[in-house]
């Protein structure tokens, strides 16, 4: 179906198709791994999974039924991030615990409209963003989150920021028990869990939604409004950060999900660009696609589109959760 894309977005500074079609998107490639990418996030994941997550629960009533709390916890580098804790209440055992991430704005509500109603959610906000992290542990966005550590593959941010999900998860189960898990995150967090869920095996299924960090062949050739023009900016002046990239490509770790996976990808986006976010939907081997006329933006019909995008991610966890035959 063809959108009046030049009639919903007038305003825009460029074509946030970037010249593709739906055919075209499905055609791109996710990057193949560089020697040691695996060993990389395999050893980065064995040394959070394990570590006590030290939480500190502050209560904060009851929203949406459920009982909520902000909670600070440990992460690695010797931080301590907060977050925050939803769970049923009324004695009801958590079936499942979402780890819920973010976009790059950080967050400041919760938000319950994807996750079952005996769901225990952990909404992690990433090191440096957000108004319950703001700067610890990394810049703000406008001061140069996305290059913070840039220069070498074991500082850069972006691994820590997937580091800080694997925390996520053991704050979860400390709190709650040992439920499987599943993960939400939306551009930001669409990328940043597709970099860290692969090599977790507490997770049994994810949503990614316009995920972020994919394709960076691509991306670093495509201007945009989010914060990869930074990267692209940043690569352009110092060539040799590419070799860094290769080991923070979505795309890439996507190939190694053995989970099933909601990928809700957008045709518009000038955040985000498309061939990026179908790189990591075309890398995942159990795939649910979702294709959106639009992300990062307003359009006729979104409302529709979301309410439509919440039910199945709903079905996609129950899915998730039945036993593989």
């Amino acid at each position: 179906m063809a959108h009046p894309y030049a009639e919903w977005f007038p305003d825009a500074v460029r074509d946030g198709t970037y010249g593709y079609h739906l055919d075209s998107l499905r055609a791109v490639e996710p990057i193949a791994p560089r020697t040691g990418f695996e060993d990389f996030w395999r050893s980065r994941y064995a040394d959070a999974v394990g570590a006590p997550a030290d939480a500190v629960l502050t209560p904060l009533g009851h929203r949406a039924g459920r009982e909520v709390f902000e909670v600070e916890h440990a992460v690695a580098g010797g931080l301590r991030l907060r977050g925050w804790l939803a769970r049923p209440v009324d004695g009801v055992s958590p079936r499942v615990g979402v780890v819920f991430g973010h976009g790059y704005g950080g967050r400041d509500a919760l938000d319950f409209d994807r996750v079952p109603d005996d769901a225990a959610v952990f909404f992690p906000v990433a090191r440096g963003l957000g108004a319950l992290n703001a700067r610890v542990g990394a810049p703000l966005p406008e001061e140069g989150h996305v290059l913070f550590g840039i220069e070498s593959v074991a500082d850069y941010v972006l691994g820590w920021c997937a580091a800080d999900l694997w925390h996520a998860a053991n704050v979860l189960q400390e709190l709650v028990g040992e439920v499987p898990l599943y993960y939400l995150g939306e551009s930001f967090g669409g990328g940043i869990g597709a970099l860290a869920v692969p090599w977790d095996d507490r997770f049994v299924g994810a949503t990614l939604i316009v995920p972020s960090f994919g394709q960076y062949d691509l991306r670093l050739q495509l201007p945009c409004e989010g914060s990869g023009e930074l990267v692209r900016e940043h690569v352009a002046q110092h060539p040799e950060a590419r070799e860094v990239l290769r080991f923070f490509d979505a795309s890439t770790a996507a190939l190694f999900a053995r989970i099933p996976v909601r990928a809700e990808c957008a045709l518009w986006d000038g955040v985000v660009p498309p061939p990026g976010q179908f790189a990591v939907a075309n890398a995942l081997a159990d795939l649910d696609l979702e294709v959106l006329p639009a992300g990062h933006a307003e359009y006729p019909g979104l409302e529709e589109t979301l309410t439509r995008c919440h039910a199945a991610t709903r079905r996609h966890i129950e899915t998730s959760l039945r036993p593989t035959r």
